[in-house]
């Protein structure tokens, strides 16, 4: 007890003495358990244990209200930073210390003067001006000494400005805050950015960012363009038919319902021809799959180079079954169409033993209507599909016109 102490606070000292010395030796494990119940018997045990709990619980109580208190002096500390950076505040230059050391983050250069890091960190405000947002990702905060604390930071930089990169990187901060003289002071600052070193005159390394976004974008133009041939090609192929390479019955369909339409705007007639190649089945039996698969060809070929004219289409329509599609032909126009190709036809001369020309021929139905919400595109079909039965049934190798 010092000499200004009085009688009062000297037992209240020896009280605080008692209080710690039971709890260190409850809490000690090299204290056994009956040395405890001889050093306090359970009167002395209780009065140690109530002197305990009006000494030591306020003790605690004020060491975690201090803790938490420092906690949140070094997040505003940190806050602090973070606000004035992100909004390019010059008055952060104001809170580096004289005793500074640092290092930018795409530089390879580490900073030991204070004017130098303040001249870095205005290089940096100017390279963006404009304001920044930092994304926290994790946060530690330490209470080293009473006038040193730490602050790591892990964040997402994202820049005022279209940028893939950054934005997509995590950068690691590092912040030593030291007390001088009564004012909290930056003492360290380092910040990784793993994006690459910068170039002259930058913080960020935005040049190579640059170049980066500009190689994306020809990435993705190249792309876009590849996947719109890819997509084209395979419109091709969902149109085409693989083994005579003309329109299928798919591309049919979608084909008379577009001249349909394009018709009946302009009041035009469609005309349609429908053309089935003549015992073909005895066909196949006769030269085999292969042969019939080559005739199958010519003809379509022959079909393609033949309806030239602008608009016109041609399309397998099923198994050994044409279509020709005829904008703005009416019957008779189609009539005689129809004649040409049957004519085509014969001068191709493919042998047919089973046919009675002896070579392969086509039976035609060809219809034509006027456009108009009076008709619908199947009955084009049907007035066709009709007349074909009928050129059939007349023994073949004939055109006929739906009546």
């Amino acid at each position: 007890m010092s000499p200004g102490d009085g009688p009062e606070q000297g037992v209240r000292g020896r009280r605080h003495i008692r209080a710690v010395e039971y709890v260190a030796v409850c809490c000690a494990d090299c204290v056994r358990p009956e040395t405890r119940r001889r050093m306090y018997p359970p009167v002395a045990a209780r009065r140690a244990q109530a002197l305990s709990l009006q000494v030591i619980y306020p003790l605690l109580l004020r060491t975690e209200a201090m803790r938490v208190e420092r906690q949140l002096l070094i997040r505003s500390l940190f806050d602090a930073y973070i606000e004035m950076y992100a909004s390019r505040d010059d008055r952060l230059t104001a809170l580096f210390s004289e005793n500074f050391s640092g290092y930018a983050g795409s530089s390879d250069k580490l900073v030991t003067d204070r004017d130098e890091w303040v001249k870095v960190t205005r290089q940096d405000f100017a390279q963006v001006p404009g304001r920044i947002r930092i994304e926290i990702l994790d946060l530690s905060l330490q209470d080293l000494v009473d006038d040193v604390v730490v602050v790591t930071a892990f964040f997402h930089i994202h820049l005022p400005i279209p940028e893939h990169v950054l934005s997509r990187e995590v950068a690691r901060l590092v912040l030593i805050f030291r007390c001088e003289s009564g004012e909290w002071k930056i003492a360290h600052s380092g910040i990784s950015i793993p994006y690459g070193r910068a170039g002259a005159g930058e913080v960020y390394p935005m040049s190579r960012l640059e170049e980066r976004n500009c190689e994306l974008e020809r990435i993705v133009e190249v792309r876009t363009r590849e996947l719109a041939d890819a997509n084209r090609q395979l419109e091709v192929l969902s149109n085409t038919d693989g083994l005579t390479h003309v329109g299928n019955r798919r591309f049919f369909d979608q084909q008379l319902l577009l001249e349909w339409n394009r018709a009946q705007r302009g009041a035009d007639p469609l005309g349609l021809i429908l053309l089935d190649i003549d015992n073909f089945k005895h066909f196949n039996d006769q030269y085999g799959h292969l042969a019939g698969d080559a005739c199958l060809q010519a003809l379509a070929k022959l079909l393609a180079q033949t309806g030239r004219r602008a608009g016109e289409q041609v399309a397998r329509y099923g198994g050994e079954e044409f279509v020709v599609l005829l904008p703005n032909l009416d019957k008779a126009a189609a009539h005689e169409f129809a004649q040409c190709i049957q004519q085509a036809v014969l001068a191709l001369a493919i042998p047919h033993a089973g046919n009675p020309p002896g070579i392969v021929t086509v039976s035609l139905g060809v219809a034509s209507l006027l456009a108009s919400i009076a008709h619908k595109p199947v009955e084009l079909l049907q007035q066709a599909d009709a007349a074909l039965y009928r050129a059939k049934a007349e023994g073949r190798n004939c055109v006929r016109v739906a009546g």
